[in-house]
Protein backbone atom coordinates (compact mmCIF):
# COMPACT_ATOMS: atom_id res chain seq x y z
CA UNK A 1 0.00 0.00 0.00
CA UNK A 2 1.07 3.47 -1.02
CA UNK A 3 0.14 7.30 -0.15
CA UNK A 4 -1.99 8.14 -3.34
CA UNK A 5 -3.51 5.00 -3.98
CA UNK A 6 -6.97 5.21 -4.84
CA UNK A 7 -10.34 3.19 -5.95
CA UNK A 8 -13.27 4.43 -6.17
CA UNK A 9 -17.31 2.37 -6.40
CA UNK A 10 -20.18 3.73 -7.93
CA UNK A 11 -23.91 3.09 -7.48
CA UNK A 12 -26.89 3.91 -8.42
CA UNK A 13 -28.94 4.82 -5.38
CA UNK A 14 -32.40 3.20 -5.84
CA UNK A 15 -35.80 3.32 -4.19
CA UNK A 16 -35.56 -0.07 -2.87
CA UNK A 17 -32.29 0.50 -1.30
CA UNK A 18 -33.23 3.15 0.61
CA UNK A 19 -36.43 1.29 1.97
CA UNK A 20 -34.24 -1.29 2.83
CA UNK A 21 -31.65 0.85 4.31
CA UNK A 22 -35.08 2.02 6.42
CA UNK A 23 -35.42 -1.67 7.43
CA UNK A 24 -32.01 -2.89 8.41
CA UNK A 25 -31.51 0.62 9.88
CA UNK A 26 -34.82 1.07 11.94
CA UNK A 27 -34.33 5.02 10.80
CA UNK A 28 -37.96 5.11 9.14
CA UNK A 29 -38.07 9.36 8.88
CA UNK A 30 -40.31 9.92 6.60
CA UNK A 31 -38.06 12.50 4.89
CA UNK A 32 -36.08 9.05 2.91
CA UNK A 33 -39.57 7.15 2.39
CA UNK A 34 -42.69 9.35 1.69
CA UNK A 35 -42.52 11.56 -0.94
CA UNK A 36 -45.11 13.53 0.05
CA UNK A 37 -43.63 14.18 3.43
CA UNK A 38 -39.82 14.90 1.62
CA UNK A 39 -41.63 17.20 -1.25
CA UNK A 40 -42.25 19.72 1.31
CA UNK A 41 -38.67 19.71 3.14
CA UNK A 42 -35.89 22.37 1.68
CA UNK A 43 -34.50 19.19 -0.32
CA UNK A 44 -37.91 18.96 -2.35
CA UNK A 45 -38.12 15.37 -2.17
CA UNK A 46 -37.14 11.66 -1.03
CA UNK A 47 -33.39 11.58 -0.16
CA UNK A 48 -30.81 8.42 0.96
CA UNK A 49 -29.58 8.01 4.71
CA UNK A 50 -26.57 9.81 5.11
CA UNK A 51 -25.16 6.28 6.29
CA UNK A 52 -26.56 4.31 3.48
CA UNK A 53 -23.77 6.86 1.36
CA UNK A 54 -21.26 6.60 3.78
CA UNK A 55 -21.74 2.79 3.44
CA UNK A 56 -20.36 2.86 0.01
CA UNK A 57 -17.13 3.99 1.58
CA UNK A 58 -17.47 0.83 3.49
CA UNK A 59 -17.50 -1.11 0.01
CA UNK A 60 -14.54 -0.03 -1.05
CA UNK A 61 -12.34 -0.42 2.14
CA UNK A 62 -13.99 -4.12 2.20
CA UNK A 63 -13.13 -4.44 -1.35
CA UNK A 64 -10.81 -2.94 -3.45
CA UNK A 65 -8.77 -0.74 -0.94
CA UNK A 66 -7.17 -1.96 1.31
CA UNK A 67 -9.54 -4.62 0.41
CA UNK A 68 -10.88 -8.39 1.89
CA UNK A 69 -9.30 -8.56 5.43
CA UNK A 70 -9.73 -4.43 6.00
CA UNK A 71 -10.71 -3.19 9.48
CA UNK A 72 -12.21 0.17 10.40
CA UNK A 73 -10.18 1.57 13.16
CA UNK A 74 -12.11 5.39 12.92
CA UNK A 75 -14.40 7.21 10.68
CA UNK A 76 -14.74 10.79 10.35
CA UNK A 77 -17.75 11.88 8.31
CA UNK A 78 -19.19 15.29 6.94
CA UNK A 79 -22.29 15.62 4.87
CA UNK A 80 -22.20 18.02 2.35
CA UNK A 81 -25.12 17.56 0.46
CA UNK A 82 -28.34 15.26 0.03
CA UNK A 83 -28.17 12.67 -2.19
CA UNK A 84 -31.58 11.94 -3.86
CA UNK A 85 -32.93 8.59 -5.70
CA UNK A 86 -31.50 8.25 -8.84
CA UNK A 87 -28.49 9.75 -8.56
CA UNK A 88 -25.34 7.97 -9.44
CA UNK A 89 -22.83 8.11 -5.68
CA UNK A 90 -18.87 7.53 -6.55
CA UNK A 91 -17.21 6.40 -3.39
CA UNK A 92 -13.45 7.67 -3.41
CA UNK A 93 -11.12 6.33 -1.19
CA UNK A 94 -7.34 7.32 -1.29
CA UNK A 95 -3.87 6.65 0.94
CA UNK A 96 -2.54 9.86 2.86
CA UNK A 97 -0.68 7.71 5.35
CA UNK A 98 0.66 4.56 5.54
CA UNK A 99 1.21 3.73 9.27
CA UNK A 100 3.67 0.97 9.80
CA UNK A 101 3.36 0.57 13.39
CA UNK A 102 0.22 -1.97 13.71
CA UNK A 103 -0.25 -2.05 10.05
CA UNK A 104 -2.73 0.85 9.43
CA UNK A 105 -3.25 3.49 6.86
CA UNK A 106 -5.41 6.56 6.86
CA UNK A 107 -7.79 7.18 4.32
CA UNK A 108 -9.57 10.53 2.43
CA UNK A 109 -13.00 9.56 2.08
CA UNK A 110 -15.03 11.05 -0.67
CA UNK A 111 -18.74 10.72 -2.09
CA UNK A 112 -20.00 12.44 -4.77
CA UNK A 113 -22.30 13.21 -7.29
CA UNK A 114 -21.61 14.61 -10.61
CA UNK A 115 -18.96 17.47 -9.34
CA UNK A 116 -20.63 18.25 -6.02
CA UNK A 117 -19.01 16.02 -3.12
CA UNK A 118 -22.02 15.35 -0.78
CA UNK A 119 -20.07 13.51 1.73
CA UNK A 120 -16.60 13.72 3.08
CA UNK A 121 -13.95 12.57 5.97
CA UNK A 122 -11.37 10.10 6.71
CA UNK A 123 -11.03 7.11 7.63
CA UNK A 124 -8.08 5.05 10.04
CA UNK A 125 -8.35 1.06 9.18
CA UNK A 126 -6.14 -1.95 10.20
CA UNK A 127 -4.31 -3.04 6.75
CA UNK A 128 -4.54 -6.84 6.42
CA UNK A 129 -1.57 -9.14 5.89
CA UNK A 130 -1.04 -9.59 2.27
CA UNK A 131 2.27 -11.11 0.28
CA UNK A 132 3.90 -7.73 -1.94
CA UNK A 133 1.91 -8.88 -4.80
CA UNK A 134 -1.70 -9.08 -4.67
CA UNK A 135 -4.77 -8.67 -6.76
CA UNK A 136 -4.23 -4.62 -6.68
CA UNK A 137 -1.34 -4.54 -9.39
CA UNK A 138 0.75 -5.69 -7.07
CA UNK A 139 0.70 -2.57 -5.08
CA UNK A 140 -1.67 -3.11 -2.58
CA UNK A 141 0.12 -4.17 1.05
CA UNK A 142 3.56 -4.18 -0.57
CA UNK A 143 4.99 -1.29 1.69
CA UNK A 144 3.88 -2.80 4.58
CA UNK A 145 4.60 -6.53 3.54
CA UNK A 146 8.62 -5.15 2.73
CA UNK A 147 8.84 -4.41 6.12
CA UNK A 148 7.79 -8.01 7.31
CA UNK A 149 11.04 -9.17 5.69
Amino acid sequence: MRVGMTETYSKVVKSSDVVGFAEISGDRNPVHLSEHFAAKTPFGGRIAHGLYTASLISAVIGTRLPGPGAIYVSQTLYFKAPVKIGDTVVATVQVTEVIEKGRRAKLLCKCSVGDTIVLEGEAVVKVPARPAASQHGGETGAAIAETEG
